[in-house]
């Protein structure tokens, strides 16, 4: 039986294709809309985003360091200077085998294992067609000699770029600091003090001195260089450059010639002589010898040179001027004195008996003067002018330490003078409280009497007596030492205003003259203890000589330099001011274990410096020196 074939429903398949075209539709009409969509998010609410991620990844800023700012003397001349130098680099893109290049270039040029070394270090992190300084600072035959090689070396050349460089080498290291590379622990304080980003094209920071402490005034600001770059990161093209703000200039107080001549006083000897105007702090000379060359740190100091310099038993790192701690010796006499006066403890006219020797009550031992046969009867006047310690061992016990004390810590002893660099110690003025705290001893009248006379643990630096000494000479007020004369271009200056403490006030303004008068007497008396290194002086001065004991003599030792080691000898000080009747400026001088003392070694050399400053500044104004050549 055959089957019938059914008939085509093509009704119900055209529905079922008109169907699946509906749906077919919407699906693609839905994923249109939806491309449509996310066309629009992107192209319009999504755009600043976009732009600036697409202009982030085509467009770098490149930093521009600043060039640093000068540093003059007062006269104008040069003490830190920017010049070019020449240095080899690397970019190991170009060079097909790095080691080969460099065995090859150690032929020609001295290439150390340190310097090596050091490329090795700077080629990590860095970008194969980035510059990586090889050799730095080449001199001109290096540079000839790698000019008429250079075909034989794709990828290296010589580059030029500015450093700091100081053209007296040691003589203002103590003064002017230096510069030196950025390390660690400069990137994390510059973090803390959100200065990083100003330091991004920068090489080297001020580490000492006067290049650290006016660090911010000397650096400048960073500038940019927006440029474009390829998908390697490789600079294609300059879009615009912001230029870099240029440091400012500094100008010192310092007189480059009255700092050579108290370098060339102080010779082989170790010692400082610091001479400051009077009437504003400023600093025409502060020198500390031995020194060392500032320059050895611009581009890196060698560890060997490093090591030399900590090991020398002259320690050349140490700014005598500021952290040189002596005992102050008869130096401070005048200032005991004036304490004696304005306590009563003694007048103008009070007067003992000195054998050359001081008992005290009870104790059995005698505390002898300097000169064994004694100073006969002697006042204040005599006591200061002939350095009488057995005046000053009676007075010492009959004030007291802890007046003296409370009293010296009015003239800065114990504390920082203030003076613009980093590198100063507040040194240490003894009281009964300090001795039970540091060491849990009491305090014994026999140490009140070496305090009298500026020994025992009393220590200042130079520069705390000079400060001191000034105060006499301003009758109470006191200047803050000061290196800074001013920013900017020396013809119109704006002169930085003096710094001024707390003034020491005295009961009887007469008292000070009493001192002034008997410090004129060290210089210009007939038994001054400096008579005859200012004899026929040009010029009136006040002044006081001291010689600090290095190590204690027994009660029966005689001192005699010549048979004792060096680093035992005694240390010779000397304070003073001139003109007498107006002092324009203040001095003091420290020369470490020499033969002689204050009176026959360190008051000729300070005789020495004034003539110097006499002779460049016979002029004064009420604002202080003039130069006499102007």
């Amino acid at each position: 039986m055959r089957t019938r074939t059914p008939i085509r429903d093509t009704e119900g398949e055209s529905n079922l294709f008109a169907r699946r075209v509906f749906v077919a539709i919407a699906i693609i009409t839905a994923v249109f809309m939806l491309l449509i969509g996310n066309l629009y998010h992107l192209q319009v609410e999504e755009h600043t985003e976009l732009q600036t991620r697409s202009n982030d990844n085509r467009i770098k800023l490149l930093p521009l360091a600043p060039n640093r700012g000068l540093i003059y003397d007062r006269n104008g001349v040069l003490l830190a200077e920017n010049i070019p130098i020449f240095s080899l680099d690397v970019i190991p893109e170009e060079i097909d085998d790095l080691d080969q290049t460099i065995a090859e270039l150690q032929q020609i040029l001295t290439i150390d294992d340190d310097d090596l070394e050091q490329f090795r270090r700077n080629l990590k992190g860095q970008r194969r067609f980035n510059n990586v300084t090889l050799l730095d600072n080449l001199n001109e035959q290096q540079v000839a000699t790698f000019a008429t090689h250079q075909h034989r070396f794709p990828g290296v050349s010589i580059e030029a770029r500015l450093v700091r460089h100081y053209p007296y080498d040691d003589l203002l290291t103590h003064v002017v600091g230096y510069v030196a590379k950025i390390n660690r622990r400069d990137v994390e304080r510059l973090k803390q003090d959100g200065e990083l980003a100003n330091y991004a094209a920068s090489r080297t920071i001020g580490k000492l001195g006067i290049e650290k402490y006016y660090e911010s005034e000397l650096h400048g600001e960073v500038g940019y260089q927006r440029v474009e770059v390829n998908n390697r990161g490789r600079a294609v093209r300059t879009l615009s450059t912001e230029a870099p703000t240029p440091g400012q200039d500094v100008v010192l107080e310092l007189d480059i010639e009255l700092q050579k001549k108290a370098t060339e006083i102080l010779g082989d000897r170790r010692g400082s002589i610091i001479l400051m105007d009077a009437k504003t702090g400023g600093l025409l000379a502060m020198a500390s010898t031995p020194s060392y060359n500032a320059n050895w740190f611009v581009n890196g100091i060698s560890v060997k040179r490093y090591q030399s310099l900590l090991r020398s038993k002259d320690s050349p790192l140490l700014n005598r001027a500021t952290q040189g701690g002596y005992p102050p010796a008869s130096t401070i006499k005048p200032h005991i004195g004036l304490l004696g006066l304005e306590e009563g403890t003694i007048t103008p006219t009070s007067r003992i008996w000195d054998p050359g020797w001081f008992e005290i009550k009870g104790v059995d031992r005698r505390y002898r003067d300097w000169l064994s046969w004694g100073h006969g009867w002697v006042n204040i006047n005599s006591a200061i002018a002939e350095s009488c310690d057995t005046f000053y061992y009676d007075l010492a016990l009959k004030l007291g330490v802890d007046k003296i004390s409370g009293f010296m810590t009015q003239f800065g002893f114990g504390e920082k003078t203030g003076i613009d660099i980093h590198e100063e110690i507040p040194a240490l003025m003894p009281s009964r409280g300090w001795k039970r705290a540091r060491y849990n001893q009491p305090w014994y009248a026999g140490e009140t009497l070496s305090v009298g006379i500026g020994q025992s643990y009393w220590t200042a630096t130079p520069m705390q007596l000079i400060a001191a000494t000034a105060a006499i000479a301003n009758e109470g007020e006191q200047v803050i030492p000061r290196l800074l004369r001013g920013f900017g271009n020396i013809t119109d200056l704006d002169p930085a205003e003096p710094g001024y403490k707390r003034p020491v006030v005295i009961s009887d303004n007469n008292h000070w003259q009493v001192i002034k008068d008997a410090m004129q007497d060290v210089n210009m008396g007939a038994k001054g203890s400096a008579r005859r290194a200012f004899e026929d002086a040009p010029y009136s001065s006040a002044g006081k000589t001291g010689t600090a004991q290095v190590v204690n003599l027994g009660e029966d030792e005689e001192y005699v330099a010549e048979e004792i080691a060096e680093q035992y000898r005694d240390n010779a000080m000397y304070v003073g001011y001139a003109p007498a009747d107006d002092p324009q400026v203040v001095i003091a001088v420290a020369m470490e274990n020499v033969i002689g003392g204050g009176g026959s070694v360190a008051a000729p050399a300070a005789r020495e410096m004034l003539d110097s400053w006499y002779q460049r500044y016979q002029l004064v104004t009420d604002e202080g020196l003039a130069n006499a050549d102007d």
